[in-house]
């Protein structure tokens, strides 16, 4: 491995940050940590089927109180700040780490959205921009039907994420804060327009970012849920909104899916191994062009192998004829690795970009201004290169890691139960093997060299 950390410290430019943190990576004794990862995984799966009861997950009422604010005064709120950032991808700076809407998108609407929904529930509910919009024009223009595109049940939030994935980790530029504000722009339309068609109550089937958010916040040990105008703040086990949701839909499984494999894509095509494969030096990474058909190809094949992987392992461990009845509910075990995965897949990008996000908040239109008098190098990444810093950072998306994978164990425990004949160490092998899988998989390649 000597010759690999010496390679590595020749990579120019922007690469050099990461690649200092994935040396300091290569000298932890990564592979004792997937392998603990592993047993941990195994031995919680054997520990799950020899109790006699598992945990209850129940959930409690901390506030009950009436709402602050009306979802349609937030949307507007948000409506406004989604067309100023398109105003600044268009005429700001073309600089993708000091222009805010990129850095809004990527960082602080992908990366810290989704971590403050893992923690704190559905904050997209009261952030999203249509639902507000969406009113006024349904009443201005006297609409109260449908066109029927409720039928199709999530299938366009499936088409919509595979979009955004393709954008996100194949397209040439999607940082460029003038391609990103055309394409953002466009999509808000578009959706805007159909939920105008068919009723706000669609954004949860079939806007994907709106179905996203919903599915990763069922894992939050709080949460609110809203009655009228009243909402109650909740709390409980991480999971415990999991085992109280309905069977998913088969369009709702192929998201899951979905979700699962980009994420894990995204990793796995910066990767030397991945390179390697594509015949590409990834000492001498010319760029997105040269794997853009490849990798296009490539992210669909990783989404129907993970959705073939998953939906067998299903099927292996349960008595004939029952697949159809079981696969909506086991899925749900899913949700916890998604959103794991997520959040310590993009942990680096949140500590590194969130600076800039910060940065360009003191500065946004690029007038040298100082509004929040943090100075011109106020943006440090002394962290990544002291074995300190990177440890603690490993350590921190290895317990992340880990604990979605035991979570979403233990909820497959539970929902196994409702199975009927779905019982015992034969039911659960298939699943626990997976999740084994999953697990190092993860940490592989979150511990992997990456080019780029």
């Amino acid at each position: 491995m000597r010759w690999l950390a010496v390679c590595l410290t020749l990579i120019p430019g922007p690469a050099l940050a990461h690649a200092t943190e994935r040396m300091v990576i290569l000298t932890l004794p990564t592979g004792w940590y997937m392998l603990g990862a592993g047993l941990a995984v195994a031995l919680t799966a054997l520990a799950g089927l020899m109790a006699r009861r598992l945990p209850a997950f129940s959930a409690r009422i901390l506030i009950d109180r009436p709402a602050i604010l009306g979802r349609s005064v937030t949307s507007w709120l948000v409506t406004a700040l989604f067309w100023a950032l398109i105003a600044t991808g268009v005429w700001g700076t073309r600089d993708p780490l000091t222009n805010l809407l990129p850095l809004t998108v990527w960082t602080v609407l992908w990366v810290g959205l989704t971590l403050a929904s893992v923690l704190f529930g559905n904050i997209w509910r009261g952030v999203e921009p249509w639902t507000g919009p969406v009113r006024a024009l349904r009443r201005l223009t006297g609409r109260t039907g449908s066109i029927g595109l409720s039928r199709l049940g999530h299938w366009p939030a499936v088409a919509g994420y595979l979009g955004f994935a393709w954008f996100e980790i194949v397209s040439l530029a999607p940082a460029d804060p003038l391609v990103l504000a055309r394409v953002a722009a466009g999509y808000y339309l578009l959706i805007l327009a159909l939920a105008v068609l068919e009723g706000e109550d669609w954004l949860e089937k079939g806007e994907f970012l709106t179905l996203y958010f919903t599915m990763i916040s069922r894992i939050a040990p709080f949460w609110a849920e809203y009655a009228g105008e009243r909402v109650k703040v909740m709390a409980g086990l991480p999971g415990a909104q999991v085992l109280r949701l309905a069977p998913l839909s088969p369009s709702a499984i192929a998201f899951v899916t979905l979700v699962l494999a980009s994420v894990s894509f995204d990793g796995l095509s910066e990767t030397f191994r991945w390179l390697a494969f594509l015949g590409i030096n990834p000492l001498e990474f010319p760029g997105r062009s040269s794997v853009y058909g490849v990798n296009t190809v490539a992210l669909i094949a990783f989404w129907a192998a993970s959705a073939a992987l998953v939906l067998a392992a299903i099927r292996a461990g349960l008595p004939t004829g029952t697949f159809g009845q079981a696969a909506g509910p086991i899925m749900l075990s899913f949700l916890p690795i998604a959103a794991g995965y997520h959040v310590a897949h993009y942990l680096i990008a949140l500590l590194t970009n969130g600076q800039y996000a910060i940065a360009a908040l003191n500065d946004p239109l690029g007038r040298g201004w100082q509004l929040l008098g943090l100075g011109e190098h106020w943006v440090s990444f002394g962290f990544l290169n002291t074995r300190s810093g990177v440890e603690a950072i490993w350590t921190t998306q290895f317990a992340t890691i880990l604990g979605a994978h035991l979570l979403a164990v233990i909820l497959n425990l539970k929902l196994t139960e409702r199975i009927p004949g779905a019982d015992g160490f034969r039911a659960h092998l298939p699943m626990t093997i997976l999740m084994i899988f999953y697990t190092v998989f993860g940490l592989w390649l979150l511990s992997a060299p990456t080019a780029g």
